[in-house]
C-alpha cells in the first residue's frame, strides 16, 4: 500500500469540478422569445376568427381556428423556453441537443418550403394544397405568403435557436456541433424538396 512520508496513507485527489455550462446573453433570449411570440400572435389572430391576409376558403372554419389556436399555443411554449435556457442552469445540459433540433429542424422548413414556393411561382411544380382543408385558394398568394412570411420566421428562429445552443455548447465542441447540425439540414432539405418534388414520395404544405 502506498503511504505519505509521514508513513498516512496519501488522500484521494478532489475530482474536478465540471463548470455549469454557460448563460446565452440576456438581449439573445430576448430577441429569441419575441420572435416566437410575434409568430404566436399571427397564428392566434387566425384562431381567434381573423381573416386579413387569408389565401383561400378553409373547407372548415372551425377546424382552421383550433389548428391555428394549437400552433399559437406550441408556439407560446417555445417561447418560453429560452428564458429557461438562460435562468435554470439543469436546463442548459439539454440546450444543445434541444437547440440542434430546433435549429436545424425549422432551417430546413424553410429552405424546403421557400424552394417550393419559388417552383410554384415559376410554373416548375404549382403547389398543390390539401382539397381535405382547403376549399378554395389563390395559389399565387398563398406562394407569395409561405415565401416572405412564414418561411423567414422559420429560417430566422432556427438561427437564433443555433445561436442560443452554442452559446452553451462547450468551446471545444462548437465546431462539431456546427458541422453536424449544417449536414442534417443539407441533408433533410434535399429529401424534402425531392419529396416535395414527387420524386421519393408525397409531400404536403399546409
Amino acid at each position: 500500500m502506498l503511504t505519505s512520508r509521514s508513513g498516512d496513507p496519501p488522500r484521494p485527489q478532489p475530482r474536478p469540478q465540471l463548470r455549469p455550462p454557460a448563460q446565452p446573453p440576456r438581449e439573445l433570449v430576448l430577441l429569441t422569445s419575441a420572435w416566437a411570440l410575434a409568430y404566436a400572435a399571427y397564428r392566434g389572430y387566425y384562431a381567434l376568427g381573423g381573416t386579413a391576409g387569408l389565401f383561400g376558403r378553409p373547407v372548415s372554419e372551425s377546424q382552421f381556428q383550433v389548428i391555428n389556436a394549437a400552433g399559437a399555443g406550441i408556439i407560446l411554449v417555445a417561447a418560453v423556453l429560452p428564458w429557461l435556457v438562460m435562468l435554470s442552469a439543469r436546463f442548459r445540459r439539454i440546450t444543445p441537443a434541444l437547440g440542434w433540433v430546433v435549429a436545424v429542424g425549422c432551417c430546413m422548413h424553410a429552405l424546403v418550403d421557400a424552394t417550393l414556393r419559388v417552383l410554384s411561382l415559376t410554373g416548375v411544380h404549382p403547389t398543390q394544397l390539401p382539397s381535405s382543408f382547403w376549399a378554395s385558394y389563390d395559389r399565387h398568394s398563398a406562394d407569395l405568403q409561405d415565401l416572405f412570411l412564414n418561411e423567414p420566421w422559420f429560417f430566422v428562429q432556427g438561427l437564433l435557436w443555433a445561436a442560443v445552443a452554442l452559446h452553451v455548447v462547450r468551446r471545444s465542441r462548437r465546431r462539431a456541433w456546427l458541422v453536424s447540425a449544417s449536414a442534417a439540414t443539407a441533408a433533410l432539405t434535399a429529401l424534402g424538396i425531392l419529396s416535395g418534388l414527387d420524386k421519393i414520395g408525397s409531400f404536403t404544405v399546409l
